[in-house]
């Protein structure tokens, strides 16, 4: 089966799950429950509509209760305005145009809102996204054609048929304060003439370096970069430390992060800024006095009043169209003098840019990025610089099917595989305790991993331990099945214990300022136990803010003085379900700056060899201790 024939297919089948899950979700719960999933917004109320492009119109709406619910809005999302008084009649299906706060924009296909939209009982609910998986499909079908031809070299490159090419290694200036392997990295980018890859273990500094090479590459080709990222947050980190370089960025797409700084790249921003908007906002203002003068007509009209009515309409669209043209002039001059252009893997395909090509393309966390997904950018290159670590967390895949014939191994994974001389391993991690470091360094990077000297020794307090297994073999802590979750509910009691017992009686006398800590386990039942206890302990409550409770997922990219993580699974069949994904326990212990609390049963975790090694190298640093040794403190 041919390389992107495979992928269709895994493709295929992962849009299947997606879309049954969706329909699961949606055809048989309440709007309540709805909302509760972070897919509806309801009640809402309507704060502003104007004309969009085409004869569409943009509608700004506010959820007015439940603010405080975690949704998955998001810019370019399909998404329907309905009322609740007739929800499977009254709705008008567009696309969130912006989201922050609780408020969002949603381009509708309709120049007018119907009676319905002025009554009440509004709402706003997303759609199952097919848009993302058509140019998912799309970009895996402009692939198969392009690489029978001359200008699918890249193509074949990353797929294994030919090797990258690079130009001799030369030195260039203005790299201080970048170490050896960054500048290693930085060079082999601007080398390169097709494929570089920068393998950034935790707190390595692959932001840094690849901010470094993306300005060099600019001083010395002049060329226009596409930045990209799988996530918002990603997105936004980069465009930031980018745009404070002095480089002219144009962030496509909403920013997850709403400040000042970055919406002032964004399209919308600079658009309003341009010398021609004040003909936009002329223009779209008669274009609605138009409208409005043909809404008068009332309903029993005769003859004339009807033509009257359409001459009028006919008008505004025709101003309407005459709005595209400059617009779409002023979007055209935006993004020709922007020096870098940035958005996610899906979002750099927007309209914007649809068409336009890059000298290079620069994919940062390429190792969450679906590989369908990440082929949308790769098709706009002649050159791709890749980073992440593939031994950090993969993409989310919802088909178990699909991840299991292939579509959770990344095109990064890949390509280190293929072609190991584009790979620079930044080996300088900048986070980390040199003894909790070494255990990652050793099962994961090849014990090539260096602590620089600013962090190697630090400590939560003088001799502590940075480092400590806490062993409750033989407590009697078993696990519990919660639905489709795991919990452990004497390991969770014990383990606040334990943390209370560190910051009451070891911190009080060295810290003024308390440290910053994680509490982490891979089940979300466990979680919503420890969230429970942390938030009712009247001795942890004096810490606020610092402590912050949740999966391993959600601290990806993240760094605390002091982690804690509770396995959970203690049971006599030696059964540890998911914690078997060693990339997604990297994360968890990685976290750790000066401090690393690991709580399990060793006669479950022993029987898997990754933990076997943890449970000995904590007990060659000295931080085996027994659950026993803190029972009756």
């Amino acid at each position: 089966m041919s390389y992107f024939k495979k992928l269709l297919d895994l493709l295929k089948i992962e849009r299947d799950e997606d879309r049954n899950s969706y329909l699961k979700l949606t055809e048989t719960s309440s709007v309540a429950d709805r909302r509760a999933n972070g897919i509806t917004w309801y009640p809402i109320a309507i704060r502003g509509t104007e004309p969009s492009r085409g004869d569409y119109l943009s509608v700004e709406v506010e959820r007015t209760t439940h603010q405080d619910v975690v949704h998955q809005f998001r810019f370019g999302v399909p998404a329907v305005l309905f009322s609740n008084h007739d929800p499977k009649k009254d709705r008008l299906e567009g696309t969130i145009s912006y989201q922050g706060g609780n408020r969002l924009k949603i381009t509708l296909f309709t120049d007018e809102l119907p009676e319905w939209a002025h009554a009440g009982k509004l709402g706003v609910e997303l759609l199952f996204d097919n848009n993302s998986y058509d140019e998912m499909q799309n970009a895996l079908k402009q692939a198969t054609l392009l690489r029978e031809k001359p200008e699918g070299r890249l193509i074949n490159i990353l797929t294994g048929d030919n090797p990258p090419l690079f130009t001799d290694d030369k030195e260039y200036p203005g790299l201080t304060g970048l170490n050896d392997s960054q500048q290693s990295a930085v060079r082999k980018i601007l080398c390169a003439q097709d494929l570089a890859v920068v393998h950034g273990p935790p707190g390595t500094g692959k932001t840094t370096t690849l901010v470094q090479a993306i300005k060099a590459l600019i001083a010395q080709n002049k060329e226009q970069i596409l930045v990209v990222a799988p996530s918002n947050t990603a997105v936004d980190l980069l465009s930031e430390k980018l745009s404070n370089e002095g480089l002219n960025v144009l962030r496509i797409g909403n920013p997850a992060r709403v400040s000042a700084k970055l919406t002032s790249l964004t399209l919308d921003s600079k658009m309003a800024e341009h010398s021609y908007v004040k003909d936009v906002k002329k223009l779209k203002k008669q274009a609605s006095e138009y409208k409005n003068m043909a809404h008068k007509y009332k309903r029993s009209f005769g003859k004339a009043e009807r033509d009257q009515r359409k001459a009028l309409f006919d008008e505004a669209h025709k101003i309407m169209r005459e709005v595209d043209k400059i617009e779409q002039f002023i979007i055209d001059d935006l993004v020709a003098k922007a020096q870098v252009v940035t958005a996610t893997l899906v979002g750099s395909n927007h309209y914007t840019v649809r068409n336009v090509k890059f000298g290079t393309v620069v994919i940062d966390e390429a190792g969450q990025a679906l590989e369908p997904a990440i082929w949308i950018p790769i098709l706009k290159a002649q050159k791709v610089v890749m980073a992440g670590d593939h031994f950090q967390l993969a993409p989310t895949i919802k088909s178990n099917e699909a991840a299991r014939e292939g579509l959770s191994t990344t095109l990064l994974e890949k390509s280190v595989g293929l072609h190991p001389e584009a790979v620079t391993l930044l080996d300088v991690q900048y986070r980390m305790n040199k003894t909790i470091m070494g255990f990652s360094s050793k099962e994961f990077y090849g014990n090539r991993l260096k602590a620089h000297q600013s962090v190697a020794n630090q400590l939560l307090f003088p001799a502590d331990l940075p480092l400590t297994f806490v062993d409750t073999a033989g407590c009697g802590f078993d696990e519990k099945q919660e639905g489709t979750s795991s919990t452990n509910p004497e390991e969770a009691v014990f383990l606040v214990k334990h943390l209370t017992q560190l910051l009451a009686v070891e911190l009080g006398s060295f810290f003024a300022i308390s440290p910053t800590i994680a509490v982490i386990s891979p089940y979300k039942e466990q979680i919503r136990m420890l969230k429970e206890l942390v938030a009712n302990s009247e001795e942890l409550q004096y810490y606020g803010d610092n402590i912050t409770v949740n999966t391993i997922d959600s601290f990806q990219g993240q760094e605390r003085d002091v982690v804690y993580i509770s396995m959970v699974r203690s049971n006599t069949s030696g059964d540890i379900g998911f914690l078997a994904d060693i990339r997604r326990m990297n994360v968890a212990m990685t976290r750790a700056k000066k401090k690393l609390v690991v709580i399990g049963d060793s006669s479950t975790l022993g029987n898997f060899p990754f933990y076997k090694d943890f449970i000995a190298y904590a007990e060659a640093a000295g931080g085996y201790k027994s659950a026993w040794e803190y029972m009756n403190l």
